[in-house]
């Protein structure tokens, strides 16, 4: 096992980017052979180093947490950044889950045969290199790599600067499952510096990286969308819907507006902005507006909302541009289905969108007019994640719609090949 490459005085950012890229490439190919076994051996054995040092990562998390308080960095950051008990033992479930998940790789997607008897099928196999750029969420360490693990692939990790320890220790634990399970510990490397030079080498090694994964603010991704000579997998930004229908539960309603904001506000599943049919606004925003206030959130609201409570704010127009990532919620009157449509198309980010009612018509035009990676009826918001959909984890919600959409889990992580087979057959 090789160290991972530093930057010294003689081996500048460049040269070290180089030596990660070969060593990912040469992992790949190590890791596109590994038997499903010593790949789940890997994955336990991590989820046990994840347990065994919790105590490293939440000191190495508390360094990232006071630096990150001293630059006065928001809450929403700050939740996303922090770790504790709950969330280092979640990181270790997911990699267990991944651990009993189907190993794609090899998995026949589809066979059939030609009639000069060519036998043709299509086989999963792993993408390669993956190069995954992320920011404040430590977590995202955990997830990234033992996904790509999974899916027979090398990784590249860069993780935010706010959360440089924090993913160290994560990315450590990760390095040891490998260790014990006889793996190249290059096949989960990670970019030893917060130098943004380091991202613009990752977004220009074509000849060593097969496709980037974002996740973060919309200026990360807009970067990476700009300079990647790479393809790139999309994590926009969450800018998520609910609009509760003439035919909605009040009960139903309530509680899931309730979760779909306030459960946790940093996350890219979080409710940004509710919009309610006219004809039950009256009925039915009450409640909900006193659930929301009495929990400390800020409500932006119409004309029409705030003639139903005197604290809400009046609502512009960037409100219903805007990802608040914070306790703040805009709410719009809309006058049926069909305007609540035409403002998720007009505003949204094609993420997470969301209806309420007990009118299934009405729940299908909405599942199929509304342009967004994740469509439900009548559950919290919150649910879009790929741990949520018995993915084990996930990389990111891919809000395009080239070869991945919604959660980036193990299967959006491998590719495919055709296998053909004959018996002498010549082409006429």
């Amino acid at each position: 096992m090789t160290a991972q490459p530093q930057i010294t005085e003689s081996n500048s950012i460049a040269q070290m980017m180089e030596e990660l890229g070969r060593s990912a490439r040469k992992a790949a190919k190590t890791m596109s052979l590994v038997p499903t076994d010593a790949k789940n051996k890997a994955l336990k054995e991590a989820a046990s180093a994840l347990r065994a040092r919790r105590q490293d990562i939440l000191e190495a998390n508390a360094k990232d947490m006071a630096a990150a308080r001293e630059k006065n960095i928001s809450p929403a950051l700050l939740d996303r950044l922090e770790l504790n008990d709950a969330r280092i033992e979640s990181m270790a479930a997911g990699l267990d889950e991944i651990a009993t998940l189907k190993d794609p790789v090899g998995d026949v997607i589809a066979d059939w045969d030609r009639p000069n008897g060519l036998e043709i099928s299509r086989v999963r196999v792993p993408l390669g290199v993956i190069g995954i750029i992320y920011e404040s969420r430590p977590n995202v360490t955990a997830d990234a790599g033992s996904l790509c693990l999974k899916a027979g692939n090398a990784c590249i990790l860069r993780g935010g600067s706010e959360s440089f320890h924090s993913s160290r220790a994560i990315w450590s634990c990760l390095q040891d499952g490998l260790r014990a399970a006889g793996l190249p510990v290059e096949a989960i490397q990670m970019i030893p510096t917060t130098d943004r030079a380091a991202v613009g080498e990752l977004l220009s090694m074509s000849e060593f990286v097969d496709v980037i994964v974002p996740r973060g603010g919309r200026s990360l991704i807009e970067r990476v969308q700009k300079e990647s000579r790479i393809p790139v997998f999309s994590h926009l930004d969450g800018l998520v819907h609910i609009y509760i229908d003439e035919q909605a539960d009040p009960a139903k309603a309530r509680e899931i507006v309730f979760n779909s904001k306030m459960r946790r506000v940093s996350i890219c599943g979080a409710l940004e902005t509710l919009l309610v049919n006219r004809d039950v606004a009256t009925q039915l925003l009450p409640d909900i507006l006193d659930d929301l206030l009495a929990a400390g959130c800020e409500v932006r609201g119409d004309e029409a909302v705030q003639a139903l409570d005197s604290r809400v704010k009046a609502a512009t127009e960037n409100d219903w541009h805007t990802e608040y990532l914070e306790p703040i919620l805009s709410i719009k009157v809309v006058d049926d289905l069909a305007a609540a449509i035409d403002h998720i198309d007009t505003y949204g980010s094609h993420h997470t969108d969301c209806i309420i009612t007990e009118d299934d018509a009405a729940a299908n035009v909405f599942m199929r007019e509304v342009d967004s990676a994740i469509v439900l009826q009548n559950a919290s918001t919150q649910f879009a994640d790929g741990g949520e959909f018995g993915m084990g984890a996930e990389i990111g919600i891919s809000t395009g719609k080239m070869h991945a959409r919604g959660p980036v889990g193990v299967e959006q992580l491998t590719s495919f090949k055709y296998v053909v087979k004959g018996t002498g057959q010549t082409r006429p």
